[in-house]
């Protein structure tokens, strides 16, 4: 078979003579036959001599030899003198590279280097290239934008970190290169006509070096540059500063960096260089601990577990670099001693696997025998790895299947045939798996069932890319194991690259991020196993976002598995919900008892209990007083919301108790108000002890006890207090009228307050007396001379729907028969059918503009403000002759009132009060989603047209009497 290989090679090197016209006498030297070896060998040889007659002719008279590659330097250094331009540049970079490693090619194919020699002359001629990069494309921009300097007027440099193989001077025949950008202090550019800050010039110098190197042209290509080795990744800064490096690998550095960091080398490193010996001393503690580090085994045994589900799940089982006993085992085995180590014994404080391996058996760490059998191992792959990438310049470690290249492999290892290397290389790689197993090994797990250990693999393969380097091919891989639509992969790739580069850049801290690598996997694979996971995948990660510094919370999440059942349950119903968890996760608390989170307080026990509950704040701390009752009332709207989800409490006691909690919290506001303004100015002199002779007055929903999750809170203040009353014993004496008003202010504040817990509730005045012209508080009197002479129709619609929410039952009964008085007044009906029409239409004029074929549940016509109206309408047309309908303020009662006055048949009372009731529902459970009260115009057609013959029958009819 090796024979149609070679005879191959020949035929095309003759055709190579043909079209460069070589003479007959070059054609039968000694040359000839490593030349057909090499062509023999690889592709990309073949295709450089088409492309380079020069570099043929050049093998033609002298055969390639390794002592080339110490003029690496120096050639690409007179080459770049004679060129003026980054095209120029791009141009003699990429032929340079391709000349060379066509060069390396031919030695490798003729047993002319060993595979060590080969790969540490790769790894050199990367590093000169990428120097002599660097220092042209720094001298260009110096003449653009001036030199960098620090504060003490030093010039500055760029350091280049080579990393992985590059670093170790074990790069590939096509690796690509791991690059990290630093630079030593921060200052700016002098000496041009607009100076630029360091960090600017070196990003730029940094782009342009990646783009010389990376950027794919007609040439073709230098090296696939990779830097997302570097701090934060993709999402951090291309260039840091050596302070700002410093301080990410002491606050963020992770295992894998330190595993990564211990090959970094600073390229053309130079000891004599106080920049390059700053860098590397600042960079050693982080790699390399004072201690024996025995945590290092765990961090390399899941490190190599995730590769193996890589190699899992990408099949890449014949993979020589990633597969068992492959080329990355023999790496892990050599680092693991160092990061356990390289600390005490510096011997190990070394780049070279090579080099520090004999260092093994000096500390006695392995055996002479296991060292022999890692090198000749490693050596062997190596040699396999650098002939597979030498065929095409192209980057796999995957076993060929095609006959010709199969050749290629047995040939390069001096194997007979392609089953006696298989052999060979299966030799290999068991013996460095047996080395590894009993140096690094895998967990001693616990025997489990087939399920799971399936679902602990899954966990695991979830665990491999919930990182910032996710990428699409392996969301939709994971995902494939779950009943999601493929259509929607796309989506779900992009909420967690967009999550997972926000989280990079934040001081998660490293116990924080190892928390929340456990975490993560257990919340996507209970998301994906739900029917809803687009809606609730956004708002899990969500609540996750806001805690993930805080490590308490997440590991709450995770300890505590009867969380994130019931949070999955409430932020899958409802968003709102889940942005109150995300404002305030000390609500997470309320999710630890196992059902107790439907379990509401019983009505009147909510002033009792959040009066228990504040007992633990001292009373001279306002802010934390005003911040405990933003809290109590999130835990209870938690209670209270989690009840309505899981359908607990229907829909009138969901409003209730969201009335009851804020009456509750009403009454705590106006007594630390009071406290607060009576310490100052004292208490009015007409006050018997333990009065306050204040009353609140509650409107529309919570005067109708209908308040929903949202709701603002409408407030009509009222006191009793004489003309000329002063207060006493305060610092400063005030007229009682100034002390209420300046009460009335201090509850006002309260409410309006936002702390780090939020606004307590929207507060709204303008229904007092003269609206927003009138006084913050009136008198009793004041208010009843009001309501009976000055009041607007619409007013004493609202008036309906008042009720004390604090004060005395002496107030309340003040006021209750104000308000009665006042609604059965005699009117004119016609008079009163017109304004409520009026205003009805005024507010549909400028409320409601839902489009077509969508219906508004509030405001449009047959929604909840005509029912409303009609109940308004009933109590202000009949209370004269029939006061028992004036007694109520919520709706639901008052048609009852009208069914049993004989008003409205007990069928019109029935019918009203449930498209009340359905249509409020409804209400409820948009706010839960935050979604607007729209909905398709058929949902509640029935509801809706009932509403309209209702006041079709109601207003017409009084219209025409």
């Amino acid at each position: 078979m090796q024979t149609t290989l070679f005879s191959s090679a020949e035929q095309k090197l003759v055709e190579l003579f043909s079209i460069h016209h070589i003479s007959e006498n070059l054609q039968k030297t000694d040359t000839i036959e490593p030349l057909v070896t090499a062509i023999a060998m690889s592709d990309f040889v073949f295709q450089q001599l088409q492309k380079q007659p020069d570099l043929l002719m050049e093998w033609l008279h002298n055969i390639p030899m390794l002592s080339d590659a110490v003029q690496y330097k120096n050639e690409l250094s007179q080459k770049l003198q004679m060129i003026d331009s980054e095209e120029s540049l791009h141009k003699i970079l990429r032929q340079y590279r391709y000349r060379e490693m066509a060069k390396l090619s031919y030695l490798q194919s003729n047993y002319l280097a060993s595979p060590q020699q080969i790969f540490e002359t790769l790894s050199d001629l990367a590093e000169t290239i990428i120097l002599a990069t660097r220092d042209w494309l720094f001298e260009r921009l110096c003449q653009d934008y001036g030199t960098p300097m620090n504060e003490l007027g030093e010039q500055q440099e760029l350091l280049i970190l080579g990393m992985g193989k590059l670093g170790g001077r074990e790069l590939n025949f096509s690796s690509d290169i791991d690059l990290i950008f630093t630079y030593p202090d921060v200052g700016e550019t002098v000496g041009a006509r607009k100076s630029i800050d360091n960090s600017k010039f070196f990003t730029r110098l940094g782009q342009k070096l990646i783009r010389a190197l990376d950027e794919i042209t007609l040439d073709g290509f230098v090296y696939r540059t990779d830097m997302r080795l570097r701090p934060f990744g993709e999402s951090g800064a291309l260039v840091l500063s050596f302070s700002a490096m410093e301080d990410y690998y002491q606050e963020q550095g992770r295992d894998w960096e330190r595993y990564a960091m211990i090959k970094a080398k600073i390229l053309g490193e130079d000891l004599t260089n106080i920049n390059h010996k700053y860098l590397k001393q600042m960079l050693r503690p982080f790699v390399y601990r004072r201690y024996l580090d025995f945590s290092a085994i765990q961090s390399l045994r899941e490190m190599k577990q995730k590769i193996s589900r890589e190699v899992l799940r990408r099949g890449l089982e014949d993979n020589i670099k990633l597969g068992a006993g492959g080329i990355r085992e023999v790496e892990f085995i050599v680092q693991t001693f160092q990061m356990i180590r390289g600390g005490r014994d510096k011997i190990l404080q070394q780049r070279s696997l090579l080099t520090v391996l004999p260092h093994l058996a000096t500390l006695n760490l392995l055996t002479s025998q296991q060292i022999e059998t890692l090198k000749s191992g490693y050596l062997f792959l190596r040699q396999v790895e650098n002939t597979l990438q030498a065929i095409n310049d192209q980057q796999t470690q995957t076993l060929p299947t095609d006959l010709q290249d199969q050749q290629r492999i047995a040939f390069a290892c001096r194997s007979e045939n392609w089953q006696v290397f298989l052999i060979q290389l299966q030799h290999h790689q068991l013996q460095i798996r047996n080395i590894f197993n009993e140096l690094i090994g895998e967990d001693d797990e616990q025997e489990c069932s087939a399920d799971e250990h399936s679902q602990s693999l899954q966990l695991s393969m979830w665990r491999d890319i919930l990182n910032y380097q996710i990428t699409q091919e392996d969301v939709a891989t994971n995902l494939a194991q779950y009943p999601v639509e493929p259509t929607d992969y796309s989506a779900i790739f992009h909420i967690f690259s967009t999550t997972f580069q926000e989280w990079i850049k934040r001081p998660i801290g490293v116990r924080g991020r190892e928390v929340l690598r456990k975490l993560l996997p257990v919340v996507v694979d209970q998301v994906f196993q739900q029917k809803n996971y687009l809606t609730l995948l956004p708002r899990i990660l969500n609540i996750i976002d806001k805690i993930n510094t805080r490590t308490t919370y997440l590991e709450l999440l995770l300890e505590k598995e009867q969380i994130l059942p019931q949070l999955f349950t409430l932020c899958s119903q409802s968003v709102m919900i889940a942005e109150q968890i995300a404002r305030h996760p000390m609500l997470l608390d309320e999710l630890i008892v196992q059902n107790s989170l439907t379990q509401v307080i019983p009505l009147e026990e909510y002033a009792i209990t959040l009066q228990e509950y504040l007992i633990r704040i001292p009373e001279e701390d306002e802010e934390a007083l005003i911040d405990a009752l933003r809290q109590f009332k999130q835990s209870q709207i938690l209670h209270i919301a989690s009840a309505d989800i899981l359908g607990v409490l229907p829909v009138m006691k969901i409003s209730d108790h969201l009335t009851y909690l804020a009456e509750a919290i009403l009454g705590a506001v106006v007594n630390l108000a009071w406290k607060q303004v009576s310490k100052r100015f004292g208490i009015p002199e007409h006050l018997a002890e333990n009065e306050q002779d204040f009353m609140v007055i509650g409107y529309g929903k919570l005067g109708g006890i209908e308040l929903g999750y949202n709701s603002d809170l409408d407030l009509v203040f009222l006191h009793n207090a004489p003309e000329n009353s002063q207060t006493v014993g305060g610092k400063k004496a005030i007229s009682s009228h100034q002390f209420y008003l300046k009460l009335a202010q201090k509850i006002n504040s309260i409410f309006n307050l936002n702390t780090s817990a939020g606004v307590l509730y929207e507060i709204d005045m303008r229904l007092r007396p003269s609206g927003e012209s009138g006084l913050l508080v009136s008198t009793f009197e004041a208010y009843e001379d009001y309501q009976k002479n000055e009041a607007w129709t619409w007013e004493s619609q609202a008036l309906v729907r008042a009720r004390a929410v604090y004060g005395s039952s002496l107030l309340r009964q003040h006021f209750e028969t104000i308000r009665q008085n006042v609604l059965g007044m005699a009117r004119t009906s016609g008079q009163l059918v017109e304004d409520i029409c009026n205003m009805r239409a005024k507010m549909y004029a400028h409320l409601s503009h839902t489009e077509d074929g969508r219906f508004h549940l509030k405001t449009d016509l047959g929604g909840i403000t005509d029912i409303e109206f009609i109940a308004q309408y009933l109590v202000l047309n009949y209370a004269n002759t029939y006061p028992q309908v004036a007694v109520w303020s919520d709706n639901v009662r008052i048609f009852e009132s009208c069914a049993e006055s004989g008003i409205l048949s007990l069928e019109e009372s029935e019918q009203l009060k449930y498209c009340y009731t359905t249509l409020r529902n409804k209400v409820h459970h948009l706010n839960l989603v935050n979604q607007p009260a729209i909905v398709d115009s058929e949902e509640f057609e029935r509801e809706s047209r009932y509403v309209k013959s209702m006041w079709k029958r109601l207003f017409q009819r009084e219209a025409n009497a």
